[in-house]
């Protein structure tokens, strides 16, 4: 991509009224535009980071087993009247009104959606387990949307449900969903900390995924002696349960949860499978969320210098920023052209910063703040020498490299 036709450009100044680093940045860099508070709109360089993220969720739930369907985000009022939840304190979250055939909401969530979906295809032990996901935006009433992409009124979301015959199945899927969610982080280059936190309604408890932060809005107890976490909303001692030795309080941002619903929603709507004995048994449940948006704004949060963004090369619009320095411009143009090419037919993701009429410090400062893993300087210094000046920033080191070596090196 040829910078000087990449739609959204980026900023000096931090937007007015944007208190939180990762909207501040990804404002500043061209990747999102706020649209109102906690609603924003997806750029080109956004939206690649967004869809990187969807992807690599895509690919674990499929590991373990995990279908992918989209429900609508329309929701009538029928199922959340079935389950008491329209009427609910907690529906203020959902935004409702009146159409054409009665009442309907914005989903935040989806149990009452899905439950009576499969339904409709379970019948006895047979068709049994079953795990659907979706990825879709979702809408909440968020009356504290004033940290960017963490606490939106619209955001992406991946909801995973599982259907189950007993508690054991449940159990082992759980505990399935757990290693997939540690992959995900570790893939988004989040460092995750699996939480215990309370189940509200649901069960005992839940487990949260949150990374820790001096930014976040949670306050975790950890335990680095047996790697026991917990939200504090369910400590009762400062001690560790599971070793009794001390912890350290964490703030945290929460990027994934996940539940065992039991039959809270199936119960609901009687629905059962028949056994090998040809009796009717309830069927268990299993939610398991995460949010691609939210997983943006946290890797922005902490993944930055003072001078931008630092992504990761698995979640990165572009591998590879390629810029110009030097005042012989027909000569560069022409090798960084050359390089481009190169590049982009070997299937590396390539932006060239190609801008007419700024200055070297100018493409540097806009280069620093997008913030891609890999940057190639294509400069008078070693143009004679047919090298060019490559630094990872991950490792903040600049080195001259032949040309024919740097183009090698990012083919692989």
């Amino acid at each position: 991509m040829r910078q000087s036709i990449l739609f959204g450009k980026t900023q000096k100044q931090a937007p007015r009224g944007e208190v939180s680093t990762n909207a501040q940045l990804l404002i500043r860099g061209g990747f999102i535009d706020k649209v109102a508070a906690g609603i924003y709109s997806y750029l080109p360089l956004g939206l690649r980071v967004l869809n990187n993220i969807q992807q690599i969720i895509r690919e674990e739930m499929i590991a373990i087993g995990a279908q992918e369907v989209l429900l609508p985000a329309l929701h009538p009022k029928e199922p959340w009247e079935a389950t008491g939840r329209w009427s609910d304190p907690g529906s203020k979250v959902m935004y409702q009104f009146d159409g054409h055939g009665g009442p309907f909401g914005l989903g935040w969530t989806h149990e009452e959606l899905i439950t009576p979906l499969v339904q409709k295809y379970v019948r006895s032990y047979r068709d049994l387990p079953v795990a659907l996901f979706q990825i879709q935006d979702k809408f909440r009433n968020e009356s504290r949307a004033k940290s960017g992409l963490l606490r939106g009124r619209e955001f992406s979301m991946k909801d995973l449900y599982s259907f189950h015959r007993n508690m054991e199945d449940l159990d082992a899927y759980y505990a399935r969903a757990i290693a997939a969610y540690k992959n995900i982080f570790n893939r988004c280059g989040l460092d995750a900390l699996v939480v215990e936190a309370s189940g509200g309604a649901f069960s005992k408890y839940s487990h949260e995924f949150q990374v820790p932060t001096d930014s976040g809005e949670d306050i975790i107890f950890s335990c680095a002696s047996c790697d026991m976490h917990q939200n504090k909303e369910v400590v009762a001692d400062i001690a560790c349960p599971s070793c009794g030795k001390p912890r350290k309080e964490l703030k945290g941002i929460e990027v994934g949860n996940i539940f065992k619903l039991g039959t809270r929603f199936t119960q609901a709507v009687n629905f059962t499978y028949t056994n090998e004995q040809g009796e009717a048994q309830p069927v268990l449940m299993g939610c398991y969320g995460i949010g691609p948006s939210r997983v943006l704004g946290a890797v922005a949060e902490v993944q930055h210098t003072a001078k931008g963004l630092r992504w990761p090369d698995t979640l990165a619009p572009f591998a590879v920023h390629i810029l110009g320095a030097g005042k012989d411009t027909k000569k560069i143009e022409m090798k960084m052209l050359e390089l481009y090419a190169l590049l982009t037919q070997a299937g590396v993701a390539v932006l060239m910063d190609d801008r007419p009429g700024l200055s070297y410090g100018e493409h540097m400062a806009d280069a620093d703040l997008i913030g891609l893993p890999h940057r190639i300087i294509v400069g008078e210094k070693h143009l004679h020498e047919n090298k060019v000046e490559y630094t990872s920033l991950a490792e903040a080191k600049t080195t001259p490299m032949p040309f024919d070596d740097v183009v090698g090196m990012l083919r692989k």
